[in-house]
């Protein structure tokens, strides 16, 4: 087992009269994590698979009193799917607000679908926490840092799925069949999502733009339908984790780029699946926009593990002057720019380092990427 970064906060917020949701991917360990939390309390512990009809019903349409017969003697009660059940915030509050002594744990890996459902019924009732594909740092503290050096293509390559990382062997099996369920499965069933196949080439169209300023209207006219939809599937696909947005920072200058914006997948084996492409880096035309993906995505999950709270951007002016990455966090700049080669010099701009308060600037390269993780 790989310790997740994310248990001894958890741990920590057990049992102060408040939900923890731990929301996030499919496959990522959600419930796996859960379980490790509620097995090292020595307390009696009731699961509820929300994929089965039953438990959906019975949480759907349930009253105190039912809940008092369910849950009985039990004191962690774990909500798996959470995102399955209707109005799953009013029975949480139920729980919480009635049931005094028992810890609820609820899983979810659909955010948009359970994050609306939740936030007015709970306000200061829960804890909410974000798990990812296995992050640099929870893979340095189990096999050390010489051997996760080692294997940075791997990663690059495949990503970080828990599955993945212990079963290397079936590597490309396994992430297209991970691509394939884990992408559709909640889009589908919770976005309306009449034309699949839509979803398929816009994807792959994001995966082939990765690191690249993407324009919604060129996508419509390679998916051929409106910019419209392709504003809904790519709000989709961020609130299911599938990838994230990066938008054009811009506070000063006359010239800087202030709609754009860049997409990345939270996980570069599901980019490379989409794409069927598991070619080594020796042989890619597409390693300084994979490096970059890698990079952006680990120091994502850092900084959530870490809860430094960042708000995250690139940086370009119409003379194409570009930095790759942009951290601000109270009223401060750290900049980075992500390079596959070690012999590339490297300046960041000075129409941008003069402009604004900058904290740090970092070149970053395989040599020294953790360092930043």
């Amino acid at each position: 087992m790989i310790d997740r970064v994310l248990q001894s906060t958890i741990e920590q917020n057990m049992f102060q009269g408040k939900a923890i949701v731990l929301v996030g991917p499919r496959q990522t360990g959600k419930t796996t994590l859960l379980n490790m939390i509620a097995k090292k309390q020595s307390q009696p512990v009731l699961f509820w698979n929300c994929d089965e009809p039953e438990t959906r019903n019975f949480l759907t349409n349930t009253n105190t009193s039912e809940l008092k017969l369910a849950i009985g003697g039990y004191k962690i009660v774990i909500i798996d799917e959470a995102q399955n059940i209707n109005n799953i915030g009013l029975t949480l509050k139920l729980i919480i607000d009635n049931f005094k002594d028992v810890q609820i744990l609820a899983t979810g890996s659909s955010s948009f679908d359970l994050r609306n459902s939740l936030n007015e019924p709970l306000t200061g009732r829960k804890w909410e926490y974000q798990l990812f594909p296995i992050s640099s740092s929870e893979l340095i503290a189990s096999k050390g840092l010489l051997e996760e050096k080692r294997l940075l293509e791997s990663r690059l390559i495949y990503g970080s799925y828990p599955d993945i990382i212990m079963q290397q062997k079936n590597a490309k099996e396994l992430l297209l069949n991970l691509a394939g369920s884990y992408l559709y499965k909640d889009i589908l069933s919770l976005g309306d999502i009449r034309k699949p196949v839509i979803l398929d080439e816009l994807l792959i169209a994001l995966a082939l733009q990765t690191g690249s300023e993407v324009s919604y209207n060129e996508l419509a006219k390679t998916v051929q339908v409106d910019t419209k939809t392709i504003e809904k599937y790519i709000d989709l696909l961020e609130k299911c984790y599938v990838i994230f947005r990066l938008h054009a920072y811009s506070r000063n200058l006359r010239n800087e780029l202030k709609k754009s914006r860049k997409i990345y997948f939270y996980d570069t084996g599901i980019r490379n699946a989409i794409l069927q492409n598991f070619a080594p880096v020796s042989l890619r035309q597409d390693i300084g926009a994979l490096w970059k993906n890698f990079f952006i995505a680990e120091r994502i999950k850092r900084n959530h593990y870490n809860q430094h709270h960042a708000r995250i951007y690139f940086w370009r002016t119409v003379q194409q002057q570009e930095i790759d990455f942009i951290e601000e966090s109270d009223g401060q700049i750290t900049a980075f720019e992500i390079k596959w080669s070690e012999n590339r010099k490297v300046k960041f701009p000075a129409s941008f380092t003069s402009a604004y308060s900058i904290k740090d600037t970092f070149v970053v390269t395989p040599s020294n990427y953790l360092e930043h993780l």
